[in-house]
């Protein structure tokens, strides 16, 4: 099952600088000049879980291995793109394959660098690029929705429930809001929507590019980003693309620690961007622990053992018979698996049973 999160913004504000730290490699070519990202660079990161850390320990595992998410980094967007200006069409492809956005935003001030624009206003280039995504969903329902109409006056009812949703959608774009502003009911409807492929109903995270001076703390530029997100229902967290970069370079882990506290920083920018892509897709962590391996898995929230059970193999969901369940706490607190079925923790759960995020499984099929 795999999830991904589509890199964007304007040229030269620092994506596939924070790309290349991001998947520590030199993949994306990082230049000062637009468009040096040609073809989207795909890179998987490991989701740091400091609850892995203490399960290899407990479980005595040879091996860890953390679930990962997906980052694509997609070349830069310019005014206009909607109409095909710069990379636009490429551009609006790539966006359209990703399940999540995550918007580098140019926060700091650097003469050295041009900015596509001529001045930095990230709100402004938050705008430029929402607008864009908008203008061109717009034009995609337009043009489907008017052989639909013909076809629902006639009586088709597929047709009819394809309108009646496009409908609000339509209404909300042309006033100049996004289509993730329009929440539906049933999950016929929200089936309907996933199978538009609208831009701006994929869920987004604004990362405030700053300077070394501002990553503990942000700066004027971010903080106007943080209360633009919140007034969308949108998050955003600050980060130092530069700081990344020089991060990524570090040989160990000690070190990477040690200059980060010369910065005053806990943690890098780049986990709280993994940590809020994870949670922007409203995605979970499952483990197993056995004497191989511990191993996070990737899930949705809300989704049941049996779907837990296909990621890790598809034989594994369609014979599941039940999993033996130990919530991450009770593994910790009894000690490993063996103290917990003795503390009468270890749940037998079927087919209805919602995962929670940290249980442990091990699961039981038959096929």
């Amino acid at each position: 099952m795999g999830f991904n999160c589509g890199i964007v913004g304007l040229p030269n504000v620092g994506k596939s600088t924070l790309f290349n730290a991001l998947t520590s490699t030199a993949a994306a070519q990082a230049a000062n000049y637009p468009f040096c990202t040609i073809e989207p660079n795909v890179g998987r990161v490991a989701v740091p879980d400091p609850r892995l850390d203490r399960l290899v320990v407990i479980g005595k595992s040879q091996k860890e291995i953390p679930t990962q998410l997906e980052f694509v980094d997609i070349a830069g967007l310019v005014r206009g793109a909607s109409k095909g200006e710069g990379l636009g069409n490429q551009f609006l492809a790539n966006i359209r394959e990703v399940d999540a956005i995550v918007h580098v935003l140019r926060c700091f001030e650097d003469g050295d660098i041009t900015h596509v624009e001529g001045s930095v206003d990230p709100v402004r280039d938050a705008e430029t690029i929402e607008t864009e995504l908008m203008l061109a969903d717009l034009d995609s329902l337009e043009r489907r929705v008017v052989p639909l109409e013909k076809k629902a006056k006639n009586g088709d009812k597929d047709a009819k429930a394809q309108v009646d949703v496009m409908t609000p959608l339509l209404l909300a774009l042309r006033e100049g809001k996004p289509a993730r502003t329009i929440a539906f009911d049933s999950e016929e409807e929200r089936r309907i929507v996933r199978t538009l492929g609208l831009m701006t109903t994929k869920p987004v995270v604004y990362a405030c590019n700053v300077d070394e001076a501002s990553a503990a703390t942000g700066n004027a530029f971010s903080e106007r980003v943080a209360k633009f997100a919140a007034a969308e229902g949108n998050s955003s967290v600050v980060i130092s693309a530069a700081i990344e970069s020089e991060v990524a370079q570090l040989a160990s882990e000690d070190e990477r620690r040690e200059f980060l506290e010369t910065l005053g920083l806990e943690e890098t920018g780049l986990t709280r961007v993994i940590r809020a892509g994870y949670e922007l897709l409203h995605l979970i962590t499952f483990f197993t622990v056995g004497p191989k391996e511990a191993r996070a898995w990737t899930l949705r929230k809300g989704c049941k053992a049996p779907q837990a059970a296909g990621v890790i193999h598809t034989d594994f969901e369609r014979g599941f018979i039940r999993a033996e369940t130990i919530a991450y706490d009770d593994f910790i607190a009894c000690n490993g698996e063996a103290g917990a079925k003795e503390a009468g923790k270890m749940r037998l759960e079927g087919k209805e049973y919602v995962v929670q995020d940290g249980d442990i499984f091990h699961f039981l099929f038959n096929v």
